[in-house]
């Protein structure tokens, strides 16, 4: 084992490599994902301090006057503890781990991945990326059924920096619809953002009211014409609803604030 190669390791030359391959490619919030770690040894023997899963996703933050783009660590998973990994080996590692709640669903801009990371001391830590595709839960696809049937037209899903609204994260996945018949004079838009949970699902709905004659447009210009709706319901009450049902309870709020 010459000392030109230990130092090529370093630098990630020659130094172990790590894919990691998922059961599949979709799931929701709160369903379990189920893959194996390869990891490829290199040319020459590595210390591997640990194996560790990242669920990363992306949020925009606004600071002077400019937007961009945050790298945001939703939970970390331990795969492996420490190991020495030879040259050449080869190692697969099977892995459970589940996805949190409040996982963004990909819709619009919002990227889900995991990050795979070996931890190796004095050396480019070998790590790979995989995209996933996180869909709507059962309870969420209600509520955009919903509105679906009431005339609104999704269109953008966003995560937003928001930590005072996020709760468990520093951001918000907000989706914006816009009517396209029954709220169409009435509505300039309808914001949702989900709250997904083991047992219920809140969410809080933004109503921006269509400006009409000159008190509508100084509420406008004042924000007035916005009204915040909070509430939530067990996952089984969503269901019981299903689309028709949570339509006329979604139906019945709008009309209470318009």
């Amino acid at each position: 084992m010459s000392l030109f190669n230990r130092i090529l390791a370093s630098v990630g030359i020659g130094s172990a490599k790590v894919d990691t391959l998922l059961e599949r490619n979709r799931y929701a919030p709160g369903e379990q994902v189920s893959g194996v770690v390869k990891i490829q040894g290199g040319q020459v023997q590595q210390q591997v301090d640990a194996i560790h899963l990242k669920l990363m996703t992306q949020y925009t933050k606004e600071s002077n006057d400019s937007k961009h783009q945050v790298n945001y660590e939703l939970v970390r998973f331990q795969v492996s503890s420490a190991f020495t990994l030879q040259p050449n080996e080869l190692r697969e590692l099977p892995f459970t781990i589940v996805l949190p709640p409040h996982t963004p669903l990909t819709i619009g801009r919002a990227p889900v991945w995991l990050k795979t990371e070996l931890d190796i001391a004095n050396a480019v830590d070998p790590s790979d990326n995989d995209l996933i595709e996180i869909a709507p839960k059962v309870e969420q696809s209600i509520v955009i059924d919903a509105l679906n049937r009431l005339g609104f037209r999704l269109r953008k899903a966003e995560c937003e920096y928001a930590p005072r609204l996020g709760g468990a994260v520093p951001f918000v996945q907000e989706f914006e619809f816009v009517p396209t018949t029954y709220f169409r004079g009435d509505l300039d838009e309808l914001e949702v953002i989900f709250y997904p949970k083991e047992q219920e699902m809140e969410i809080l709905v933004q109503i921006d009211r269509r400006a009409k004659g000159l008190g509508g447009w100084l509420a406008e210009a004042m924000d007035m014409d916005e009204t915040f709706v909070r509430f939530s319901l067990p996952n089984d009450e969503w269901k019981r609803l299903g689309p028709d049902g949570a339509s006329n309870h979604l139906s019945n709020m709008i009309r209470r604030y318009i």
